[in-house]
């Protein structure tokens, strides 16, 4: 008997390739995905802006990758000696102006350049609830831990995001008219306004996708968030504070996503660069030794094949790694 509930995965409509170039936005899950897929050399530009949970601020940061804003001194904040910016992650932030403008304005030019040429846009959403700048009105990503009086906190109502994305999404097929969209929700609680606000809060952003999937054939939806709640319901898929997935529940997610989205092709190779990751991963206790030279020659060689068959892959860095063990 199943002990429990599969879900049905909208697997062999859509094809992902090592050929293919991807753009990941959104919450922290997606920083775990994009992470599986950067390991397994895929070709990725993940949060341009670092870390967004709500849609209004991954659909600003968009806008501004697509329209290739120039961020001034006019678009920042300055407190306790620090530059910042409030649609941005602290990891651009910086105590000098030009090096926080600068940190911030290379991405957009790295992000617009990759926009342009990905195949796949992947989003993942993590809460509507939002928080307004006092001062205009605006929708920030990004509260740099500053004063809740500074900012109205609310809930997004379906209609607003979906009337977002209708006009954001055919503006992005203009620009890149080949790419596709896949949308997730995260299944990371919010629990900050308990369970039941949560449950509401997932709602919104659910209903929302299913309209733009309906509106747009170029959409798709992947179920990571019904996967933790049916399939991984039990609470040893949770991390201590039982609110985010454990490395063992991300790691299930991801092997539904190699199944819906990756041919038999694609995973074998995924299986031949996981063997030589590992092989580049393990230190003898004699790195000098004739053993471990002829080791790390047959390591090089399998990366060269490999690179053979797909001359597109980034193989660089572990190349020039194999070749400095080698002459030590």
């Amino acid at each position: 008997m199943e002990f429990r509930t599969k879900v049905e995965l909208p697997a062999g409509q859509w094809e992902i390739r090592h050929s293919d170039k991807l753009m990941l936005w959104g919450s922290c899950f997606v920083q775990n995905i994009g992470k599986q897929l950067s390991d397994n050399k895929f070709t990725c530009d993940i949060n341009p802006f670092g870390i967004l949970y709500n849609p209004m601020s991954i659909a600003k940061g968009l806008e501004e990758i697509a329209t290739g804003k120039t961020y001034t001194e006019t678009n920042l904040r300055f407190d306790k000696g620090m530059w910042y910016s409030l649609m941005h992650h602290g990891s651009f932030s910086s105590s000098e102006k030009e090096t926080c403008l600068s940190k911030i304005n290379e991405r957009i030019r790295q992000g617009a350049a990759h926009l342009r040429q990905s195949d796949w846009l992947i989003m993942t959403w993590g809460t509507a609830r939002v928080y307004q700048w006092k001062e205009d009105g605006s929708i920030v990503g990004n509260c740099h831990k500053l004063p809740e009086k500074l900012f109205e906190r609310r809930l997004l109502h379906v209609e607003e995001i979906v009337e977002q994305y209708r006009i954001l999404l055919p503006h992005l097929r203009s620009l890149n008219p080949n790419l596709q969209i896949i949308f997730t929700v995260s299944p990371i609680r919010h629990a900050k306004d308990g369970l039941h606000g949560n449950q509401l809060n997932k709602a919104v952003l659910l209903i929302a996708i299913e309209k733009l999937c309906n509106l747009f054939s170029y959409c798709h939806y992947f179920p990571s968030y019904e996967i933790m709640m049916d399939e991984l319901r039990d609470y040893r898929f949770y991390a201590d504070d039982m609110l985010h997935p454990s490395s063992l529940a991300i790691e299930y997610i991801w092997e539904c996503f190699t199944q819906t989205y990756f041919s038999q092709n694609t995973l074998h190779i995924i299986k031949e660069w996981d063997a030589i990751r590992k092989g580049l991963e393990h230190r003898p206790f004699n790195e000098d030794s004739e053993a471990y030279h002829i080791f790390l020659s047959q390591i090089l060689l399998k990366i060269e094949r490999l690179k053979e068959k797909l001359p597109y892959l980034d193989v660089q860095n572990e190349i020039a790694l194999c070749q400095t063990r080698l002459k030590k």
